[in-house]
């Protein structure tokens, strides 16, 4: 009994030091950049300069079809899978936009890079992308991210936007910040693009 207790109490040990080590590498990943527009209770209004992304479509419908797949090919071309095989340093979010037509999974690339100085990816289903900057709402939860409660966010910051009569414009989209190993601290987003001009 008290063998199993010593164990017990290394494992826990064990999994909160992992867990710190992966939150500090996780703070120390470079992070899209924006602007902080406006800060209500249960959203805000956030500013993006324009950024480079690599990005894949995919006729995936859901989370789970589009993330994994998408993740394995986006993730080799930063880790050497392209022309010059370089090393492209991870960032955060994630960007995922999931519906019934076309979705995409992109990441943002280091600031360091355009899409002039990025080498090609060997993996033609990965493309380039220059985005134009935006003005988003966003609305933020915790936990693992799924369709169920991807969809309840979308609906939720579609009734605020809807009671503050700011227009959305195209899809409800998905940010994830965090590895799949992280099991604290999660922070994940629905953004969509608004019209903004006050």
């Amino acid at each position: 009994m008290k063998i199993s207790g010593i164990i017990l109490t290394v494992l826990l040990l064990f999994s909160v030091l992992f867990q710190s080590i992966v939150i500090m590498a996780t703070n120390k990943t470079e992070e899209q950049k924006y602007n902080v527009i406006q800060k209500d209770k249960d959203f805000e209004i956030r500013y993006y300069p324009a950024a480079t992304f690599a990005t894949i479509e995919s006729k995936a419908n859901n989370y789970r079809d589009l993330s994994s797949p998408g993740f394995r090919k986006l993730a080799g071309y930063i880790f050497g899978n392209n022309e010059s095989a370089v090393h492209i340093s991870m960032t955060s979010p994630v960007h995922m936009d999931v519906n019934d037509t076309l979705s995409t999974m992109s990441f943002v690339m280091p600031s360091v890079y355009n899409k002039t100085n990025l080498p090609n990816p060997k993996d033609a289903s990965v493309k380039i992308q220059e985005i134009p900057d935006e003005f988003v709402a966003v609305i933020r939860f915790g936990g693992y991210a799924n369709d169920q409660k991807m969809k309840f966010y979308s609906d939720k910051l579609k009734n605020i936007l809807t009671e503050k009569q700011i227009k959305a414009i195209g899809h409800f989209r998905f940010l994830g910040y965090n590895p799949p190993f992280q099991f604290i601290g999660r922070r994940n987003e629905i953004i969509v693009s608004i019209e903004w001009n006050k």
